[in-house]
């Protein structure tokens, strides 16, 4: 493996996809298998993978990186089961960390964007809610949930005013 292109995608991955609190922190990878592909632009992290860069975790069975030669632009955590993929962050806007888990979770990094599919939860200062799909906007503050396509799994929520 190059370890240029490695350490070049750690910094990549360092000015854009954190909070800027969050930037100058190191990055810390684990997983039992790492495959880093660089003609297209995709590293994948198997076996209790886990990114994790100051106030951001995100943790999953398989997660993927897409990238192009200056940034990351997409972040897709895969759970199974018996344990969903878990993201976690501090909002400078939340007076808690933003906590959710889902089957699937995509990360949008330039949209600002988190879509979970599959047993979605949310956890946004002291307001939860919970769905088949759900979706963050970080950019503007907005929660969208939606029941899933067979209808088996509502909506829930939970305020605290």
């Amino acid at each position: 493996m190059n370890k240029l292109y490695l350490m070049s995608l750690c910094l990549i991955i360092g000015n854009v996809f954190a909070l800027p609190e969050d930037k100058g922190k190191p990055i810390e990878v684990k997983a039992y298998t790492v495959v880093i592909d660089e003609l297209n632009g995709l590293s994948t992290y198997t076996g209790k993978a886990q990114v994790k860069q100051g106030s951001l975790m995100l943790d999953a069975e398989k997660i993927e990186l897409f990238s192009n030669q200056t940034e990351v632009t997409k972040v897709i955590a895969k759970g199974t089961k018996n344990k969903l993929a878990h993201y976690k962050q501090n909002q400078p806007n939340q007076p808690r960390f933003v906590e959710a888990t889902a089957m699937n979770i995509t990360y949008l990094i330039s949209k600002e964007f988190v879509h979970l599919k599959g047993k979605a939860s949310f956890v946004q200062g002291f307001d939860s809610f919970s769905g088949g799909t759900l979706d963050y906007d970080i950019k503007n503050d907005k929660v969208i949930a939606k029941k899933s396509k067979d209808g088996a799994q509502r909506v829930k929520f939970k305020i605290r005013l």
